[in-house]
C-alpha cells in the first residue's frame, strides 16, 4: 500500500493590487498510476494518489474489462517510487476474455484513450439506459450541483481537482470522488458505487467538468440515466447520450441549465429537501 499525500504545500510569489508577497499555497499531487492486469500494464493515467481500489474496480467496470466485481480475484497497490502500480488479477474466465481482447486490439499505433489501441475500440457501442424509469425535477438538478460542491475537500483546499458524485432524489449526494483527472474521478466513483451496492439506475452522475464521449460511455456503464455537468458537452457526447437513452444536462449555473438529450425525464416539480 501507499501513504502518498494527495496535497502538497508550495511557496509562490503572489501578485496582488497591493503588491507582491511570498506566500504558501496548497496544490494537488498528480502521480503516474499504472493499471496492470495479470502482470501486464494496460494503461497509465496521471491521477491523484488516493482511492486506488475504487479506481481499479471502476476502471475495470467502465472500460468493459469485467462485467462484475466477482470477476476480480485480487487488487494489489504497489508504490514503485516513480508512481503507483495497481496489479489486478482477474479470475480465469475473465482473464481469458481479456487476453483475447488484447490480442484482437494489438496493432502498431494507439489512440491514447485509457490503453485503447484501435479506433473501433474507442468508438465502442455504449450501454443502453433507455429502460430506466428514474426522473428528476428541475430543483433536483440545481440541488445536485450545489450539494456536490459541499463534498469536495481537495478542491476546497487547492481549487485544482475535478469531482464526480452520485445524486439520488431525496437522499442527496450518496457518493463522491475527486481527482486531478475528470475521467479518473468518474472511474473512482464507479468503483465506490459498486462497493457500496448502489445501483446506477437510482440517480444521476454529477460532474464538475465538461462532458466528453468517454464521460457518457462511463456513465452508461455505471447504468445511470442522467449525467449532469457544470460545463458544456461535445457534439459526440450529445450524439452518444442520445443513442444510449441518457438525459444529458450541462451548463448548470445557479437555477439555469441546458437539457441536450431526452428531456422527458425532467419535470418541473420541486426536489425533496436533503441536508
Amino acid at each position: 500500500m501507499t501513504d502518498r499525500p494527495a496535497i502538497t504545500q508550495t511557496s509562490r510569489l503572489a501578485r496582488r493590487a497591493s503588491g507582491i508577497t511570498v506566500a504558501n499555497r496548497l496544490v494537488p499531487e498528480e502521480t503516474p498510476v499504472a493499471l496492470s492486469y495479470g502482470g501486464t500494464t494496460h494503461a497509465v493515467m496521471m491521477a491523484s494518489p488516493a482511492d486506488f481500489e475504487d479506481f481499479a474496480l471502476g476502471f475495470s467496470l467502465t472500460e468493459g474489462i469485467i462485467g462484475s466485481v466477482k470477476e476480480i480475484e485480487t487488487i494489489e497497490v504497489l508504490d514503485v517510487e516513480a508512481g503507483i502500480d495497481i496489479q489486478i488479477r482477474l479470475k480465469d474466465k475473465a482473464n481469458k476474455r481479456f487476453e483475447q481482447r488484447r490480442r484482437r486490439l494489438a496493432g502498431p499505433v494507439g489512440c491514447g484513450l485509457c490503453g485503447i489501441e484501435s479506433i473501433e475500440e474507442a468508438m465502442r457501442s455504449v450501454d443502453d439506459v433507455h429502460t430506466s424509469s428514474s426522473g428528476l425535477s428541475a430543483d433536483d438538478i440545481v440541488q445536485a450541483v450545489k450539494l456536490l460542491s459541499k463534498v469536495q475537500p481537495l478542491h476546497a483546499e487547492t481549487g485544482a481537482v475535478h469531482a464526480a458524485g452520485f445524486y439520488v432524489p431525496g437522499k442527496g449526494i450518496v457518493a463522491a470522488r475527486e481527482d486531478v483527472g475528470r475521467h479518473n474521478a468518474l472511474d473512482k466513483l464507479a468503483g465506490a458505487l459498486n462497493k457500496a451496492g448502489i445501483s446506477g439506475g437510482t440517480g444521476a452522475v454529477v460532474v464538475t467538468s465538461r462532458v466528453s464521449v468517454e464521460m457518457v460511455q462511463k456513465t452508461a456503464a455505471i447504468g445511470a440515466p442522467f449525467i449532469i455537468a457544470v460545463s458544456a458537452p461535445t457534439a459526440l457526447a450529445i450524439r452518444t447520450a442520445e443513442q444510449a437513452g441518457m438525459t444529458l444536462i450541462a451548463l448548470v449555473r445557479g437555477d439555469d441549465f441546458d437539457i441536450f438529450t431526452h428531456p422527458d425525464r425532467v419535470t418541473t416539480g420541486a426536489a425533496k429537501n436533503v441536508a
